[in-house]
């Protein structure tokens, strides 16, 4: 492609957008189509021709279409480099005003490209912010109650007598007045009725306000309580509704912890000093994440308050509310009545996304300005490397994980939240006293 460079025209300039109307002429917009034209020659058949040799006038008449997305597509490209290579500019992303005009291969064309700016702010001295945060420590009591969790966890259940404690399992049958749907999920089901279930007295219920009507409860007696499901219970059906239950309790079993022996025979110690110190080790790398989480929140939140207001790049902010209000929507939303509630009220749920998008994007906008004073980026290296943890966490091959964050847009997001992280991992080393 021998055009080097597009006229180019700046117009409806503020102070976080830009729009660059391009113009290309006849001759130039010539220029490109047969290049194009002789680029696909090398991979394309025509009747009497080797591969490469065909005109370009032949090309040009027979995939026109394909000819002119791809000249499109290059002087597209060849706009977005002029307008970069303005280095006065910092562009936080650049499109397509609107959609290009219909254009014709032998006559001028123009189209105009619109470029989100990134605001001017005004940094304080960021290394100078210091926070102080306990050093993180671990005590003998904290070791000592993870060897009882773990001797717990490790127990065994056995039936017992007399009145139900906190954290027995019940073997209990029940009944209630929810009506189900036809063809029910299993499990919507089995919480609504079943003759042969268990209870466990402890968190997360199977069915809310179970373990304060059945603590004290006794073998052989029936009992009876209203269950309130919250309004973000995992079954839509039972969302926010009040079901009135009777429970029989047919045995009661009570876990006995294991033998701090045998507890080193699972845990794979030598002895329980062993076991203590792996136990510490394990505590004290947990304080110090949560450590370093509290000074991270700290520091940026005196960095913030030393921030003055800057303006936001409208159209970016717009994409994040949009994207603050889905959250909100799979928060809030478990049914078609939910739906239709959310709807009513739509003009403060957006407002609500709006105010949590602002905050997050005047985040990202200060961090990413520190990104650049210290030379802070995310090396495709490390971006594959996440893909790959996060592949194996939520049971997907890793190639097909990539793939599916790159259909909805999420590999960049992604990119961007390891910038922030790896901004906010130094301004905690500047910040620890």
């Amino acid at each position: 492609m021998a055009v080097k460079e597009l006229k180019m025209e700046v117009r409806n300039s503020g102070a976080t957008f830009k729009e660059f109307a391009f113009s290309v002429s006849a001759d130039e917009l010539k220029q490109v189509t047969n290049s194009v034209a002789a680029e696909l020659a090398n991979y394309v058949s025509i009747p009497g021709f080797r591969k490469g040799k065909a005109p370009a006038a032949m090309v040009i008449k027979k995939y026109n279409s394909d000819v002119k997305n791809e000249v499109m597509r290059k002087l597209i490209a060849l706009a977005f480099s002029q307008i970069e290579a303005d280095k006065n500019l910092d562009i936080l992303n650049c499109s397509l005003a609107e959609p290009p005009q219909e254009f014709e291969l032998d006559k001028d064309f123009q189209f105009v490209l619109k470029a989100q700016i990134a605001p001017e702010i005004s940094l304080p001295d960021y290394k100078e912010i210091k926070v102080d945060v306990a050093a993180a420590a671990v005590t003998d009591e904290e070791v000592n109650e993870k060897v009882e969790y773990y001797r717990n966890m490790y127990g065994t259940y056995a039936e017992v007598e007399g009145p139900a404690v906190a954290d027995d399992m019940l073997k209990v049958s029940y009944t209630s007045d929810f009506v189900l749907p036809e063809n029910p999920p299993q499990g919507l089901a089995r919480t609504v009725a079943s003759d042969d279930n268990y209870l466990w007295l402890n968190e997360p219920e199977l069915i809310p306000g179970s373990i304060k009507a059945l603590t004290g409860a006794e073998v052989g007696k029936e009992y009876s309580f209203a269950a309130e499901f919250p309004a973000d219970w995992r079954d839509a059906d039972l969302a926010g509704k009040t079901v009135n239950y009777n429970v029989k309790v047919h045995g009661i079993q009570r876990r006995s912890p294991v033998s701090e022996e045998e507890l080193c025979k699972r845990m794979q110690a030598e002895n329980m000093d062993a076991l203590k110190d792996m136990f510490r080790t394990v505590s004290l790398r947990e304080a110090e994440s949560k450590r370093h989480n509290e000074i991270v929140e700290k520091v940026y939140n005196e960095l913030d308050s030393k921030v003055p207001e800057f303006e936001l790049p409208e159209e970016i902010l717009e994409g994040e509310t949009d994207k603050e209000l889905r959250q909100l929507i799979n928060q809030t939303v478990k049914s078609e009545a939910d739906a239709e509630e959310f709807k009513k009220d739509m003009e403060n749920h957006r407002a609500k996304a709006k105010e949590l998008a602002k905050i997050k994007l005047r985040k990202m906008l200060i961090l990413r300005n520190i990104a650049k004073l210290e030379d802070i980026s995310v090396a495709n290296e490390e971006l594959e490397a996440q893909i790959s943890i996060m592949s194996r966490y939520y049971g997907y091959k890793e190639d097909e994980f990539k793939r599916m964050i790159e259909q909805n847009g999420s590999l960049e997001d992604l990119r961007g939240d390891m910038l922030m992280s790896k901004v906010l991992d130094k301004l905690a080393q500047y910040a620890d006293k």
